[in-house]
């Protein structure tokens, strides 16, 4: 797959995108493996986080939704969540806000009166061809999306967690190979590989398992609202397999880690890179 040079405003909608991605609408075909689990995926709107709410939807998982302000592409995640029998739950906002990542437990709670999946998913990045030139407000914006709402999102969701609950943590390929232009979202994505590991071995004994994925180059809204044209057109060429990869390349390895199947693996980080070695 290629694409053209182009460009969107943040956070990018999919409508918009040339070509558009998959996520999984046409081949995702479930067969049980989360029936009757309650998910948060913030970030469900669009990219990653829309194919993980179809796919857990198929598998018999009820969604809630957290986005900014794609309103469009989040109406249009929870008709697929909603086609696959399930019901899905809106919640726009800014997860930068504290009090919003606890709504969105509360949210939830109301709405199911119960949480077994947290997929923190939602991040922020922007192109950058040095530090000088990074806005201060920049850098302290990529913290809070990407690392602190994580931590106030788990904190909330914790006292209403079970044993065999589950938490997802979306790092990437920067997280153990970061590029000269992304300093800033780098940082943060090692540090969620770092607070997965942590989180992971502190609930053990609880039986509450934290595992993080990173994905390479995946086509999604975030790279042409955050990356110049020229890298959009060249974006995923250096991976071994010469491609960007889509979201629903990535979802099946949310599935596997959210369910049964995987209850003995936890603290752990997934590469899902087109070949890129992640150590």
């Amino acid at each position: 797959m290629s694409q053209p040079e182009q460009q969107q405003e943040v956070p990018g909608t999919t409508a918009e995108m040339r070509p558009r991605p998959d996520h999984g609408e046409e081949t995702y075909r479930g067969s049980g493996k989360l029936d009757g689990k309650v998910a948060i995926i913030t970030g469900g709107d669009s990219g990653i986080g829309r194919a993980v709410a179809i796919a857990f939807a198929r598998e018999g998982a009820d969604v809630v939704i957290s986005y900014l302000n794609e309103h469009e592409d989040a109406r249009e995640t929870a008709r697929w969540v909603e086609k696959a029998g399930r019901k899905a739950e809106l919640m726009p906002g800014d997860i930068q806000d504290k009090q919003h990542c606890y709504a969105i437990v509360e949210r939830t709670i109301g709405a199911f009166g119960r949480l077994d999946i947290l997929v923190n998913n939602a991040a922020f990045q922007m192109t950058r061809d040095s530090l000088e030139e990074t806005p201060d407000e920049e850098w302290e914006r990529t913290f809070a999306t990407n690392i602190t709402a994580m931590f106030h999102l788990c904190k909330a969701a914790l006292p209403h967690m079970k044993r065999g609950a589950s938490i997802l943590n979306t790092s990437s390929v920067t997280s153990d190979k970061p590029p000269a232009h992304l300093i800033a979202y780098s940082a943060t994505k090692a540090a969620i590989a770092n607070f997965t590991a942590s989180l992971g071995a502190a609930l053990g004994e609880r039986g509450i398992r934290v595992n993080c994925v990173a994905p390479g180059p995946i086509w999604t809204p975030l790279i042409p609202a955050t990356m110049p044209p020229e890298h959009v057109a060249s974006f995923g060429q250096s991976t071994p397999l010469k491609r960007p990869g889509q979201p629903a390349e990535v979802a099946p390895i949310y599935v596997f880690l959210a369910s049964d199947q995987a209850s003995y693996v936890t603290g752990a980080r997934y590469a899902v890179t087109g070949g890129t070695a992640v150590l």
